[in-house]
């Protein structure tokens, strides 16, 4: 199934989200009506609140007081704390519950007011932010709250900032406009992204790629998807992957390339790579047949040094490739000495960005990008690793990630 965590600050319109996402037939698990539902009369977070709280916390009818448990936490971050060890751990399993019983092509989209405090993207295939300014949230407030602005900008400092939530999202809607440019974002994202990605999840296939290739000027937010990727694929299985790089042409500042993130995960043998795949797949990224191995180059001409698995994102907007390798390989090594010589040698940027567009230029018509990548590959050897080799004994170059 395909997981979707959908957050939004206070008054950015995250549950007209989720209400939406519901009508297009998305099992929703709401946080904010759980973390209800585990401390009703009976139940072991009520009890505990009590225990950590005192009695005083209860109604005359045995409920829990929440305006009464708010004041006591509001404005104090270690009561706030102890709620949230608490509620926190209950309300997740309450959710994983639910999560187990939606079905093999479900979408479940868990609305998690506090996703970006608690830490909690990596556990899904996406992050949905919900997004205004934070002039129009205040205004919404007072508007249709009634709130004061001191109470409204209370309430919001009390929460993780916009720019640490957009830095946390693989998709962003923007609710500064009319209800229903909101609603029509939600269906394409429903139409376009999550319905072909979970279809594609379930039959473990890769999104299909059309296109020759088209070479892009550098985008500083590819790293930082890269990085939030990166701690997916390690939150799927910690105890296999030792390591995952940003490699390839959009980890090299300024240099132009094709939309497509390039991570190398390192193992600690081809066994461990075996064992990984299906937690990748589970994660979004299924493996591809039949492209398992780098081409050796004259420093290592055994292929066995060469040998890697290959894994590509089901997610139909987010082209990602996921070469599994051993760490200290052959192939390992040259994918971090290359992306470093290219970071460090403005000349070699200069040439391989020539020699890219180049290609580029020669299979714009191409169905895929196969053959230029195949045309490729004799500058890698005969280019670019005689150079490359002589950078790295030169400036005394070693790999920046080593296994544990």
């Amino acid at each position: 199934m395909l997981k979707i965590g959908l957050t939004g600050g206070i008054a950015s319109g995250k549950s007209v989200v989720a209400a939406r996402l519901k009508e297009r037939g998305a099992v929703l698990v709401d946080a904010d009506a759980l973390a209800r539902e585990v401390v009703e009369p009976g139940t072991e977070g009520l009890e505990r609140i009590i225990s950590e709280f005192g009695p005083g916390m209860l109604d005359d009818d045995g409920r829990l007081n929440r305006p009464r448990l708010g004041e006591a936490v509001f404005g104090n971050p270690d009561r706030l704390s102890a709620l949230n060890a608490i509620v926190h751990p209950l309300v997740r399993a309450r959710a994983a519950a639910i999560t187990a019983g939606a079905g093999r092509n479900s979408v479940v989209v868990q609305d998690i007011p506090l996703l970006v405090e608690t830490g909690q993207g990596a556990a899904f295939h996406l992050v949905v932010v919900v997004d205004a300014p934070d002039d129009v949230r205040v205004q919404r407030m007072l508007d249709i709250r009634g709130m004061t602005v001191e109470a409204a900008r209370s309430r919001m400092a009390s929460q993780a900032s916009r720019s640490d939530r957009l830095a946390a999202a693989d998709v962003v809607l923007d609710n500064s406009s009319t209800l229903q440019h909101l609603l029509d974002q939600v269906d394409r994202l429903w139409d376009v992204r999550l319905v072909p990605f979970a279809h594609n999840l379930a039959a473990g296939t890769r999104a299909p790629r059309r296109g020759g290739p088209v070479l892009e000027p550098h985008r500083d937010e590819w790293a930082v998807q890269a990085a939030r990727i990166a701690a997916r694929l390690v939150a799927a299985a910690p105890e296999l992957i030792l390591a995952v790089d940003h490699v390839g042409s959009t980890a090299v500042p300024g240099l132009a390339a094709k939309d497509v993130i390039d991570l190398q995960v390192s193992v600690q043998d081809l066994e461990a790579a075996e064992k990984l795949a299906p937690f990748l797949a589970a994660a979004g990224f299924p493996a591809v047949r039949g492209a398992e191995s780098d081409t050796p180059k004259p420093g290592d001409p055994d292929p066995s040094a060469w040998q890697k698995r290959f894994h590509a994102n089901a997610d139909p907007c987010r082209a990602v490739n996921v070469h599994v390798r051993a760490a200290g390989s052959a192939g390992w090594r040259y994918a971090l000495m290359f992306r470093d010589w290219l970071r460090n040698d403005p000349s070699a940027l200069r040439d391989y960005q020539a020699h890219k567009a180049d290609l580029a230029g020669r299979f714009a018509d191409s169905a895929t990008t196969r053959a230029y990548a195949e045309a490729k590959e004799p500058w890698f050897t005969d280019t670019a690793w005689p150079r490359m080799s002589a950078w790295a004994e030169a400036t005394g170059w070693v790999p920046p990630s080593y296994p544990s």
